[in-house]
């Protein structure tokens, strides 16, 4: 399936109020939805195209592939790698000026550090994986500076997603905005009828996406719940800033693959931008705690790197090196069979769509009859 973001001045027919969109739509194939990004753009009309493969070829067991692999495992050679990639993120902010020093700096000279105590968890083992570097963080995600730099490297990344875009605003709007809709329309479908009135947002980071499920299910107890107790100080020290809501969040330090939250609790599970961290071994104790923990006919969303994205099937060798430098795990995630992980966990009305050029949005339902 392709999605579309077109040059219009008309409202977006799947408009949500989180991330409210303009442009147009259209259906066909089989009947589905194309989502529309944005509007007030300059360009014609740019198509979310899949590629000609699963996946890319730099992430199968490849010629390619290997020799990326023997490049990052010298260590020389990776330490350059890992601060080549964090230039390309600071770069890309800056040159839309977005200030990503100013604005890290901000919060690492705030009060922050107050919140630590009252989100972190000190009986939590950590998984063996999440001690790994991320991100060119040698502490991973366990670190303040990581912290302090998510939320702008969030903006760097919907940029590099949605490169045609005139603002961060509007790349915002149809990044977000897709993958909004995709939720509630799934959820529409399949739910029968049933309101969601509690949201679960696992690996929630620095709250962003929590803060866009918010928004969007203004009625429903939402809950953030991250490994990272530093993400997490970050997350509630942002949110004790901004007008009271009326459900305020609630966020947890937990690991998600065991999150210790009752069973049949959740209409909602929402996995933004986690998976491509994990091996395979943690996405299935991932997706079998999300069937665990949602309702019968509540939906499971997860959205990330999308395999069969032709922008990511054709990254340049220099570019897709540099990811693989600061991602663990991502051959392991894009080697995942994560439509037939989904199955044997249970999930049912399984669907995956391109909901930006980049990233895919996989939606799919618990049963309304099961154990």
């Amino acid at each position: 399936m392709a999605l579309w973001a077109t040059s219009s001045s008309q409202k977006l027919f799947l408009a949500s109020p989180a991330a409210t969109r303009y442009g147009n739509g259209r259906r066909r194939d089989s009947g589905s939805v194309l989502h529309v990004g944005m509007a007030e753009m300059e360009t014609a009309s740019i198509a979310y195209e899949e590629g000609d493969r699963k996946r890319p070829n730099w992430a199968d067991d490849t010629p390619l592939s290997r020799l990326v692999e023997a490049l990052i495992s010298f260590k020389p050679l990776y330490s350059l790698l890992k601060l080549g990639a964090r230039q390309v993120f600071i770069s890309t902010a800056e040159k839309k000026s977005i200030p990503w020093r100013q604005m890290a700096n901000e919060i690492l000279e705030s009060d922050v550090y107050k919140e630590l105590d009252t989100i972190r968890n000190p009986s939590l083992q950590y998984p063996d994986y999440y001690l790994s570097p991320f991100h060119a963080y040698d502490e991973g995600n366990l670190s303040w500076l990581a912290a302090a730099e998510a939320e702008v490297a969030t903006m760097s990344m919907t940029l590099r997603a949605i490169p045609y875009a005139s603002t961060l605003e509007k790349a915002t709007q149809e990044m977000r905005g897709n993958w909004l809709q995709a939720i509630k329309q799934h959820h529409m479908m399949h739910s029968g009828n049933a309101k969601i009135e509690t949201v679960l947002d696992i690996g929630c980071s620095v709250g962003v996406s929590t803060g866009f499920l918010a928004d969007e299910f203004s009625s429903a107890k939402v809950t953030g719940l991250d490994l990272s107790p530093y993400f997490l100080s970050v997350a509630q020290y942002k949110e004790k800033k901004r007008p009271p809501r009326k459900n305020p969040i609630t966020w947890i330090h937990a690991a998600g693959e065991n999150t210790g939250l009752p069973s049949k609790s959740f209409d909602l599970v929402s996995f933004g931008y986690v998976f491509h961290e994990c091996p395979e071994r943690a996405i299935i104790a991932l997706v079998n705690e999300a069937f665990r923990l949602l309702k019968p006919g509540g939906t499971l969303a997860i959205t990330d790197q999308a395999p069969k994205s032709k922008i990511i099937q054709e990254l340049p060798p220099a570019i897709f090196t540099l990811m693989k430098s600061t991602e663990p795990f991502l051959n392991e995630y894009y080697l995942t069979d994560l439509e037939g992980r989904l199955r044997e966990a249970g999930f049912v009305n399984v669907n995956s769509m391109l909901t930006d050029p980049r990233h895919m949005t996989m939606t799919a339902t618990v049963p309304h009859q099961h154990d």
